[in-house]
């Protein structure tokens, strides 16, 4: 079937990415999930201060800078002079240094899913669906977790938009047409795509308006789990026009 013949035959082409759709972020998650020993478990959630040092200050030496998702054990904390709290941590079995205490959750101290989800609200674009991934995995029975699903959804349906704005700027049919691949399989495989199935995110096809959509997994489970909650109508809105859409 060449491509002319596949526009015409599939008017919409909604096809998730499963290829590794919960394989991948499982295997990526279990990587992350190698808990260190030696103190409390705390998870990163923001690169920008997350810089290992040698000593407690913004004085001391730079180790290394710690990946958003990666675990820790926090050992003590120590205020320095001008106030901030620094963490005391383990990387792993041999490597360890003092970490900003605002760099990491630490899941079993109270208050923290209301500070990741003040965290979570002041993120934009992937950032903020990185981070809410985090409460997802983290904070399984919070009673927050229904707006965080809402939002991710959210935030999925939005970074589909932009998907396909870059996609259709860098996929240019006459320079793929001697290939002999559909056209189509350009945009199931486009890189950008990479990172947000890391997520655990899946997006399907539209070939007829060249768009991405978000599948919608994130509103179904807010409505699976929380029928009752405040989200869940806002949840179901946004999947009646995701099926009006599919089935246009």
């Amino acid at each position: 079937m060449n491509i002319s013949s596949l526009q015409s035959r599939c008017f919409f082409l909604f096809l998730p990415l499963l290829i590794g759709t919960f394989s991948l972020h499982d295997a990526a998650w279990a990587q992350q999930r190698r808990r260190p020993p030696g103190g409390r478990s705390a998870v990163v959630v923001d690169e920008r201060l997350s810089v290992l040092r040698d000593t407690p200050g913004f004085a001391g030496k730079l180790l290394r800078r710690i990946g958003r998702g990666k675990w820790v054990a926090v050992r003590r904390a120590k205020r320095t002079a001008d106030g901030v709290v620094f963490y005391q941590v383990n990387v792993t079995r041999r490597t360890g240094g003092w970490l900003q205490r605002e760099s990491v959750v630490m899941p079993s101290q109270a208050g923290e899913e209301s500070r990741l989800v003040r965290l979570i609200n002041g993120s934009d674009d992937f950032d903020r669906i990185a981070r809410a991934r985090i409460f997802l995995d983290l904070f399984s029975h919070s009673a927050l977790r229904p707006a965080v699903l809402l939002l991710y959804g959210d935030e999925a349906e939005k970074a589909a938009d932009k998907l396909a704005h870059d996609a259709n700027r860098r996929l240019i049919a006459a320079e793929l047409e001697d290939t002999g691949a559909p056209l189509v399989s350009f945009y199931q495989n486009f890189n950008g795509i990479d990172r947000y199935r890391r997520q655990g995110i899946n997006f399907g096809f539209d070939m007829s308006r060249k768009q991405f959509r978000y599948d919608g997994a994130a509103w179904r489970e807010l409505l699976r789990r929380y029928p009752l909650s405040t989200e869940a109508e806002q949840a179901r809105t946004r999947l009646e026009k995701l099926s009006a859409s599919t089935n246009h």
